[in-house]
């Protein structure tokens, strides 16, 4: 399961998920990406079901990239609990991601393998998400 190591607050503001996104939306290390097309919070849960569910599919042969990590605490106050008395303690943690981000990519395999993989992954999130290959994503500007 992903997390940080350290960080500077332990809990921190919802925010917001406007927009599209600006990083993270070209596939750069692999030749095959998965690219989300809603805005979401995704588990460090949900990454690690579908980096397990690529790499079994493709047994473990060519590379897998993981491009979001999961730095967001989410905080959850116990069950039953009055309201005020502070904020929650951490539980969990999200990786915040904006439709366009290229969330994983895959080289080293051909494409139908690859878009299997992806489509096992895919299934593992919570949100709709689309294949993509290295040139789809260079053409756009």
């Amino acid at each position: 399961m992903l997390l940080p190591k350290r960080v500077k607050y332990r809990r921190q503001q919802r925010g917001r998920l406007k927009g599209a996104a600006h990083r993270g939306n070209k596939v750069t290390y692999g030749q095959f990406g998965l690219v989300a097309l809603e805005p979401a919070w995704i588990t460090s849960n949900q990454i690690e079901a579908a980096r397990i569910a690529m790499t079994r599919y493709t047994k473990r042969g060519g590379q897998v990239w993981i491009k979001i990590f999961p730095d967001k605490p989410i905080t959850e106050k116990p069950a039953e609990t009055r309201m005020g008395s502070g904020k929650g303690s951490p539980e969990y943690w999200v990786a915040v991601v904006k439709p366009g981000r290229v969330m994983f990519e895959v080289a080293g395999v051909d494409e139908a393998v690859a878009r299997e993989a992806m489509r096992l992954a895919a299934n593992k999130l919570p949100i709709k998400c689309k294949f993509v290959t290295k040139e789809e994503t260079d053409g756009e500007q």
